[in-house]
């Protein structure tokens, strides 16, 4: 029985990855709920799992590609490979109603390149402090600051190595566990209370997952609105990453 399942699991490797993504994210889900009350989003929660089982697979497989060198996971290597992160991120840009994106107006136009310029500088300073003085490492990991999404995009197309993107994941991922546990405790102050100032701060924070958590815990009613402008910093940190903000970094670092 046990010889048959692996069969079936070698010859089907995309829908057993799948299915592992799914068994990850519903405990995710799990302990989001149970454990932190919902303050930690479920998908910070999978990140960890899925950073946590990718060392696992390569220290039991001496392998460079995570869980993918598993023979029993190898479908992870295809379902977590260019396609299908660049159909992810396509698909998340089709969600965004631009009729309601221009309700944020200038002042939610602003605080998205704030909320994306900011982020990578800080980020590319933290990387230059802890040794990556190179403008492919730094630009990397500034832009896993702005979220964990837009890093290994921009490191696979300026040409990063693998170690660096994960730094730029777990970079996006503190920074996404950070606005999801503040947000609560700072709405009184920002003055999270109406939809203007959601999408404002959803540009600030540039994060989905950690603004949408954090507005969550603070206003339901403020999640479309906060998540609305959070999501276009996904295709604006692909676009400026490697280009503007790349270039940027070459010229001051060479």
């Amino acid at each position: 029985m046990i010889e048959m399942l692996e069969k079936t699991v070698a010859h089907n490797g995309l829908v057993a990855a799948f299915a592992l993504v799914g068994a990850v994210v519903l405990l995710a889900g799990w302990l989001s709920r149970h454990l932190t009350m919902g303050r930690v989003h479920g998908s910070a929660i999978a990140i960890v799992i899925g950073l946590a089982l990718a060392w696992w697979g390569g220290r039991l497989s001496g392998g460079h590609k995570g869980l993918a060198d598993v023979p029993l996971f190898a479908g992870i290597g295809l379902m977590g490979g260019a396609m299908f992160r660049d159909f992810a991120i396509v698909a998340t840009a089709f969600e965004v109603q631009v009729t309601e994106a221009r309700k944020a107006g200038l002042i939610g136009v602003v605080s998205l390149l704030l909320g994306t310029v900011l982020p990578f500088i800080f980020g590319a300073l933290v990387a230059r402090a802890f040794g990556y003085d190179d403008a492919v490492s730094m630009t990397t990991i500034g832009a896993g600051a702005v979220t964990y999404i837009v890093g290994p995009v921009t490191g696979a197309a300026i040409g990063a190595s693998s170690e660096v993107m994960a730094l730029s994941i777990a970079t996006g991922l503190v920074k996404a566990i950070l606005v999801m546990v503040g947000t609560p405790v700072a709405a009184r102050f920002l003055r999270l209370k109406t939809p203007r100032s959601a999408m404002v701060f959803g540009g600030l924070a540039g994060t989905v997952s950690g603004v949408s958590a954090g507005l969550a815990a603070t206003d339901r009613k403020l999640v479309p609105y906060g998540a609305l402008v959070a999501t276009f910093h996904t295709g604006l940190g692909c676009l400026m990453g490697p280009s503007v903000l790349f270039f940027a970094v070459k010229a001051f670092v060479g």
